[in-house]
């Protein structure tokens, strides 16, 4: 049976709902690195473009991986750790007061 027109098209395995519209989403994994996810652009502080070959890709985050700037598992022998989310809040303010310097 096919699906009708008005079925929810298929998304890669990799794919987050709404990613699209939504723009890309960075995940950091605890002890580990960040994933990102959705539409996203890779670019060097020389705004080279690095083409990430997907649509999910994990970032390095320990400063260890052979392959940077992605994972490659380093982290784990080299005792990474770091929280998944931040230790405080940083308020709005203070982010545009940074921001504006």
């Amino acid at each position: 049976m096919q699906p009708s027109p008005s079925a929810e098209p298929e998304q890669p395995d990799d794919a987050v709902p709404g990613a699209a519209e939504e723009g890309a989403t960075i995940t950091p994994y605890r002890d580990g690195p960040l994933i990102v996810r959705g539409d996203f652009r890779l670019v060097d502080q020389d705004g080279a473009e690095i083409d990430p070959g997907r649509r999910t890709v994990a970032l390095c985050r320990c400063g260890k991986s052979g392959i940077k700037p992605f994972c490659d598992g380093t982290h784990k022998r080299a005792g990474f750790s770091a929280p998944s989310a931040p230790s405080r809040p940083r308020p709005a303010a203070q982010l545009r007061d940074v921001a504006g310097d």
